[in-house]
């Protein structure tokens, strides 16, 4: 009875934010409601027994992964925010991209340049960076919106291929399931799927579009604080690769380096207007990870999670892979794997490759199913679930043709 009534709570808040545009309730609000209501819930049920400590390290626990990923969005945040204030972004892309180029080229290039960035960094600094390029140019409504549907795919897919580009990833690879060399195999699968998908969607797109003209006043200490914007995320890789420190921890340290550096040269007021934007336009953001999280913390706790991993278990492992991919739409795609890993099933290397490509690209599949979704609705306005659902066939399409390539390739090479 008690797991029923959570699992309803956990799909009412998933109709919360299919029905925002209906109902008018900023879905961070109702997914942070929902999700403290399954805690409380999970307490009330427990209370006077034993089980009300584990429920209170589970949650604790949860909590800890919340606070890192807010700090590190955060910290993340406030460089491409500043950034961006500065004109920078857009600088930067008209260094890269040319003044005025066809509609159709530039979905090509937006997604390459998002499967590689998210290749050599993680999936929020790839996503925000990528999101900035479409304000440099003059795009319409649904152009824009199938602009930010494809640099959710791509981020997803480019993060596959490197352990630094994801963190399922570099679960899988530190389980020693897979060696580095042989995940740079799916950069291939990823590649070809996410020009595929660029290709369809600029089938019907017509015309050619420009940057926005900016006044090149950059400032010196604009320059350095973006080069220690591309220090920082050089070091994160380094850092987590060689001593093992946590993301986060780098990302804090090159913020408190961007603050003492920025000090120097602006006055307060400058500095409170950059906080200020932060504050306004990214807080759902961090309150709608906050409530997501919560929820599919609530899950695992109820063994839901344990649930899907004996289903695994029942099926082909080629099979499995694919719809696990699936599932981590819904379902977030850390403790599912955490969840797969803990089951250790007997894999080949192919059927491991094709895991790792399934649980970080299959988020895609859904808005809320990855981090990039979740920030690229928060920041397009266009963006929003149902509108999303449409690019579902081609999403699927694209998903499936990267994963069969995965297979292919795979069996390839291993055997």
């Amino acid at each position: 009875m008690l797991e029923a009534f959570l699992i309803s709570l956990a799909i009412l808040a998933l109709l919360s934010i299919v029905f925002e545009e209906v109902t008018h309730i900023n879905k961070a609000k109702s997914t942070l409601f929902l999700g403290c209501l399954a805690w409380i819930t999970l307490f009330i049920s427990a209370a006077g027994t034993n089980h009300t400590q584990i429920i209170a390290a589970e949650l604790n626990e949860n909590l800890l992964e919340i606070a890192t990923l807010w700090l590190f969005l955060m910290s993340t945040m406030t460089f491409v925010a500043y950034l961006n204030a500065k004109g920078m972004i857009q600088l930067l892309v008209q260094k890269i991209f040319p003044q005025q180029v066809s509609v159709r080229m530039l979905m090509l290039q937006v997604g390459l340049f998002s499967l590689v960035l998210s290749t050599f960094c993680d999936n929020v600094t790839a996503t925000l960076v990528s999101l900035g390029l479409l304000t440099t140019f003059n795009l319409n409504s649904q152009m824009r919106r199938r602009m930010a549907v494809l640099i959710i795919f791509a981020v997803n897919s480019g993060g596959v291929a490197l352990i630094t580009g994801d963190v399922t990833t570099l679960m899988i690879f530190l389980g020693g399931k897979v060696q580095m060399s042989q995940l740079l195999i799916l950069f291939v699968p990823a590649g070809i799927s996410v020009m595929l998908l660029a290709v369809l969607f600029s089938l019907k797109a017509e015309g050619h579009v420009s940057t926005t003209p900016i006044k090149q006043n950059v400032k010196t200490i604009d320059i350095v604080i973006g080069l220690i914007f591309l220090v920082t995320i050089v070091m994160t890789m380094v850092f987590n690769v060689l001593f093992d420190i946590p993301p986060v921890l780098t990302f804090l340290g090159g913020l408190s380096v961007m603050f003492l550096v920025g000090h120097t040269s602006h006055t307060n007021k400058e500095e409170v207007q950059i906080l200020e934007y932060i504050r306004q336009v990214e807080f759902d953001t961090l309150l709608f990870f906050l409530g997501i999280l919560l929820l599919v913390g609530m899950l695992k706790e109820i063994g839901t999670l344990e649930l899907l991993t004996e289903v695994y278990g029942l099926y082909n492992p080629a099979i499995s892979n694919y719809f696990a991919g699936v599932g981590s739409a819904i379902l977030d795609n850390v403790p599912l794997t955490a969840a797969l890993l803990k089951a250790d099933p007997i894999l080949t290397t192919a059927q491991w490759l094709g895991l790792t490509y399934s649980v970080g690209v299959g988020g895609s599949l859904l808005v809320i199913g990855s981090a990039a979704g979740i920030i690229a609705m928060s920041k397009v306005k266009e963006l929003t679930f149902v509108s999303y659902l449409k690019y579902f066939p081609a999403l699927l399409l694209c998903y499936s043709v990267g994963y069969g390539l995965t297979i292919l390739l795979a069996n390839q090479i291993h055997n």
